[in-house]
């Protein structure tokens, strides 16, 4: 059942993307309101029915509560994002904050932890409860640090494609925009090194907040890592070829390709029968299985 829901829910997701170049003004925000809302729905939802309450409430306590929390600092002080301010095209704000922004960053929060849990050998356990570290042993340290790293360039990168594409359709601006990167004027770096520091905040957050259900992935995450793949692919045809941004193009390409490329490598080594083991399901664990 966990992965109907959320293939049914990335399905619906994809439509609305692929409409957005379609619209304009109203209709493009509301539009964007609706898959914002979609896709914090998505995450949560498999959050919750793949590894229960515990983990989406650690998700929405750390991507939604401190998402809110952050941009709320950032629109009052100017830390650490740099001095902005949304229009009011996004929604209902509080505290300066349209109550969408805070769903986006848990949108892609839980897809990009799951990546880089699957790239740097999360914990998996077969259908008989044994497996390599089926006694529940955490990673290592250095495994530790190159997840929070993997899934914080994850997360972050993201906003390479985000940032230009909102900023060009007014939904927030920059009073000072300087320095900027090559080719995405009106954003200052300042905007890109805040996202850098919140999201390896909020991913060292998440394991502890979570407990170990956070350190494996199994056949139930395949929407949440398709969901990465089509945001990283789809993003870079939408800004070359439709949006008319082939800056943030390039940029977003560059940066989210540290997590993005190697993940499909990963999935089509798999798929080819290369890693059978990272596809185990879990054994039945009672009040969670029973979602599936």
């Amino acid at each position: 059942m966990t992965r109907r829901i959320s293939w049914t829910l990335l399905a619906v997701l994809v439509l609305a993307q692929i409409c957005y170049p379609l619209t304009t003004g109203a209709t493009r925000a509301g539009l964007t309101v609706a898959t914002v809302v979609l896709g914090w729905l998505l995450s949560v939802g498999h959050a919750l029915l793949s590894r229960g309450p515990r983990v989406a409430a650690a998700l929405v306590a750390v991507a939604t509560g401190g998402g809110f929390a952050i941009e709320a600092i950032g629109v009052a002080t100017g830390v650490p994002f740099g001095s902005y301010d949304y229009s009011g095209e996004l929604g209902p704000k509080l505290a300066g904050v349209p109550l969408i922004i805070p769903l986006a960053w848990t949108w892609m929060a839980w897809p990009a932890w799951l990546a880089a849990v699957r790239l740097t050998g999360g914990r998996t356990v077969t259908a008989d409860g044994s497996g390599p570290t089926a006694d529940g042993s955490g990673p290592t340290v250095g495994r530790w640090v190159g997840r929070i790293a993997l899934a914080t360039v994850g997360l972050a990168a993201w906003d390479l494609f985000l940032d230009p594409q909102m900023v060009a359709e007014g939904y927030w601006v920059w009073r000072d925009a300087t320095p900027a990167l090559p080719g995405l004027a009106g954003i200052p770096v300042s905007n890109y090194l805040g996202w850098l520091l919140f999201a390896v905040l909020m991913m060292s957050a998440l394991r502890p907040l979570a407990g170990p259900a956070a350190e494996h992935t199994d056949r139930r995450d395949h929407p949440m890592l398709a969901l990465y793949l089509w945001t990283y692919f789809s993003s870079i045809l939408a800004h070359a070829v439709f949006l008319d941004l082939p800056a943030s193009a390039l940029w977003g390409a560059a940066g989210m390709a540290v997590t993005a490329v190697p993940l499909a490598v990963t999935l089509l080594r798999a798929r080819r029968g290369g890693d059978p083991g990272r596809e185990a399901h879990q054994p039945h664990r009672p009040g969670v299985d029973a979602t599936r």
